[in-house]
C-alpha cells in the first residue's frame, strides 16, 4: 500500500485523488456534536489540503469552474422564490435585518484585513470563513484573476490564501453562531425559547410537534355499518349526504358492498337492506350522528375500508380558494378524506397553520384515496405530477445565459469589475428558480438533481480548491499567523450582535422569529438546527428562509467585494 502511494498514481489520475478527497471529505463532514456538525464542504476542503500537500497534484481550473458555476445557478434556483418574496411587503423586515447582518460582516472583515495587512486573498478568507458563506471563495478567487498588475505566481498565491483562510476561520465561526443564537443570546436575555415558541405556535394555531412525535387524534375517520336500520333503507348516497350537510355535519358514503360486491361508487345509488357503507366523516360529526343508531351494527371489512392512496402535488390556483385559510379549505366537501401533508411556498417548505390563507403559487402537498385526491387538486388548482427527470434544456440555457451577462465588465480605477460567469450563473439561477416558483409545470429540476448541482458542485469545487492549495497550506498559514482564528471569531460575533440590537429593539421581531432571522442572515445552517433544537420547535424556521436567500446572495457577492477593496 505504502508502494502504491509513493508511486504518486494521482499525478497522472488527478481524478481519482479528487474522488478521495470527496469520499474522506463527506466522512469528516460527519463529525458531529449535538446539532452542530462540521459539514461536507469543510471536510473536503480540509481532506484536500492534507492530500494536495501530499501529493502535489495541480488540478485544471476549468475543472473547479465547472462545478462552481453549475452550483451558484443551483443555489440561485433554490432560493430564488425566497429572494424575490423577501421584496414583497411581509419579508422586508427580514430582509432588512439580512441586509444589516451581511454589511456588519463585509465591513468588519474588511477592517481587520486592512488593519493586519491581509492581501486580497487572505481578506476574502476570512470573511468566507468566518461569515459561513464558502461560495464566497470561488467569487473571489475568480476576482483575484482579473485583478491588474499581478503575476501568475501572485494571481496563484493569494488564491490559495483563500482557501487557507476559510480553512481557518470556518469551523470556529460556525460553532460561534450556533452558541449564540440557540444558547448565549437567550440566556443573557433570560429567554426561554421553547416556552416562547410553543407560545408562538399556539398563537399562529401551528403545530408545535417534535420531529419524532405526533398527535394520535385523527380528525378524519373510515368506518364501516351493516344497513339495518330503517333510517337509510331506500335512500340514495346524495340525498343522505344533503341531510347531513344540512345539518352541519360532514358525513359522506364513500362505498357500498352488496351481495358480497364491493360496488363502483354512485351517489344516485339506492341503498338496501343488508348493505354495507363504508362512511368517512369527521370524528367529531361522527359521534353526534350515532351511526350504530341509524345505519346498524359497524362490521370490519377490509376491501371496502382499503383503498389504493396518492401523493399529489397541487400548485393553488383557482381564485375560488386563493386567501381562503387551510382551515376553511379543509372544511370543503372534496376535502373529506384528504389531508395536506405539507405546504411549499416560493419553493420551500413552509410551517403553515391553520389561519395560513393560500396564495397563489402555493404548492400542496395531498395524500388519501386515489379517487378523491385527484378531484381535490382539481377543486384547488393544477395537479403537477412528479417526475424524475431533469430538465436539462432549462439548467443548461441558464447557467449559458447566466455566464453571458456575466462576462462584460465595467473598469474602476484600473480595475475590471463584473459579475464574472460565477456571478452571471447566480444571478440566472435566482430568475429561474423565480420563474419555476411562479409557473411550477416549467423547468423541473428534482430534490436529487439539486443536491447533486448544490451539494455535491460545491463540494467538488472546494475538494479541487484545496488540492490546489495543499503544498502552500503551511508557509500560507504562517504568513497569516493564528490572530486570523481570533479576528476571524470577532468577525462572526460582530454582525450578529448588531443584528440582534437591530431585530430586538427596533424591528421588535419575536424572539425565536430573530434567532432563525439571524442564523439566515449569516447562512449558517447548523445555527438553525441547533436554535430548533433548544426551541424543541420548527417556528424559529418561520425566520429562517427569506434571511437565507437574502444572505446567501449578498455574503456571495461580498467575495468579488472584499478582493477589490483589499487590492
Amino acid at each position: 500500500m505504502i508502494d502504491f502511494l509513493n508511486r504518486n498514481i494521482f499525478q497522472p489520475h488527478p481524478e481519482l485523488l479528487v474522488f478521495l478527497v470527496i469520499a474522506l471529505g463527506f466522512l469528516l463532514g460527519k463529525v458531529r456534536y449535538r446539532a452542530i456538525a462540521l459539514g461536507a464542504v469543510t471536510g473536503c476542503l480540509v481532506a484536500g489540503l492534507v492530500l494536495g500537500a501530499q501529493f502535489k497534484v495541480d488540478i485544471d481550473d476549468t475543472v473547479k469552474n465547472l462545478f462552481f458555476i453549475m452550483f451558484l445557478f443551483a443555489l440561485g434556483y433554490r432560493v430564488g422564490p425566497q429572494f424575490f418574496r423577501g421584496l414583497k411587503k411581509d419579508g422586508l423586515p427580514q430582509v432588512v435585518n439580512a441586509v444589516v447582518v451581511c454589511v456588519t460582516g463585509l465591513l468588519v472583515s474588511w477592517l481587520f484585513a486592512s488593519l493586519l495587512g491581509y492581501g486580497p486573498g487572505l481578506g476574502a478568507g476570512l470573511m468566507s470563513g468566518a461569515l459561513t458563506q464558502s461560495a464566497a471563495i470561488g467569487v473571489a478567487q475568480d476576482a483575484i484573476g482579473t485583478l491588474p498588475g499581478l503575476s501568475a505566481d501572485e494571481v496563484e498565491t493569494q488564491e490559495n490564501l483563500v482557501a487557507v483562510g476559510y480553512a481557518v476561520t470556518y469551523p470556529l465561526g460556525t460553532i460561534l453562531c450556533a452558541m449564540l443564537l440557540a444558547n448565549v443570546l437567550p440566556k443573557l436575555y433570560r429567554r426561554d425559547l421553547a416556552k416562547e415558541s410553543a407560545a408562538l405556535a399556539a398563537e399562529l394555531d401551528a403545530p408545535d410537534e417534535s420531529p419524532d412525535e405526533g398527535a394520535g387524534y385523527y380528525e378524519v375517520v373510515l368506518r364501516a355499518y351493516r344497513v339495518d336500520r330503517p333510517d337509510l333503507v331506500g335512500r340514495s348516497v346524495a340525498d343522505f349526504e344533503e341531510q347531513q350537510k344540512a345539518l352541519g355535519r360532514r358525513i359522506y358514503l364513500t362505498g357500498v358492498r352488496r351481495d358480497g360486491t364491493v360496488l363502483e361508487h354512485d351517489q344516485s345509488r339506492t341503498l338496501r337492506l343488508g348493505d354495507t357503507v363504508a362512511v368517512s366523516a369527521i370524528r367529531g360529526d361522527l359521534v353526534d350522528f350515532d351511526p350504530v343508531t341509524h345505519i346498524g351494527a359497524e362490521a370490519d371489512d377490509v376491501e371496502l375500508l382499503g383503498y389504493r392512496t396518492e401523493t399529489l402535488h397541487v400548485v393553488a390556483s383557482e381564485k375560488a380558494h386563493l386567501g381562503r385559510t387551510v382551515a376553511e379549505v379543509r372544511r370543503e366537501p372534496f376535502m373529506v378524506g384528504v389531508y395536506i401533508d405539507k405546504l411549499y411556498r416560493a419553493g420551500s417548505e413552509f410551517p403553515y397553520r391553520l389561519s395560513t390563507p393560500l396564495e397563489r403559487g402555493d404548492t400542496l402537498i395531498l395524500t388519501g384515496p386515489e379517487r378523491l385526491v385527484g378531484p381535490a387538486g382539481k377543486a384547488l388548482g393544477k395537479p403537477v405530477p412528479t417526475s424524475f427527470a431533469t430538465d436539462m434544456v432549462w439548467v443548461g440555457l441558464g447557467i449559458f445565459l447566466g455566464g453571458c451577462i456575466g462576462i462584460p465588465a465595467l473598469t474602476a480605477g484600473g480595475v475590471p469589475i463584473s459579475l464574472s460567469t460565477s456571478g452571471g450563473g447566480l444571478i440566472m439561477g435566482l430568475v429561474f428558480g423565480w420563474i419555476r416558483g411562479k409557473y411550477p409545470t416549467y423547468g423541473n429540476v428534482p430534490p436529487g438533481a439539486q443536491w447533486f448541482m448544490d451539494t455535491l458542485g460545491l463540494c467538488l469545487f472546494v475538494a479541487v480548491v484545496g488540492i490546489n492549495a495543499g503544498p502552500s497550506f503551511t508557509s500560507g498559514l504562517a504568513t497569516a499567523g493564528w490572530g486570523l482564528l481570533v479576528f476571524g471569531a470577532v468577525a462572526t460575533v460582530v454582525p450578529l450582535i448588531v443584528g440582534f440590537l437591530v431585530g430586538h429593539y427596533v424591528q421588535k421581531i419575536r424572539f425565536p422569529v430573530l434567532m432563525g432571522v439571524l442564523a439566515g442572515g449569516q447562512t449558517t445552517t447548523a445555527a438553525i438546527g441547533a436554535v430548533n433544537e433548544t426551541s424543541k420547535s420548527q417556528i424559529p424556521t418561520l425566520g429562517y428562509t427569506i434571511p437565507y436567500a437574502v444572505g446567501n446572495v449578498l455574503l456571495t457577492v461580498w467575495g468579488a467585494v472584499i478582493v477589490i477593496l483589499n487590492h
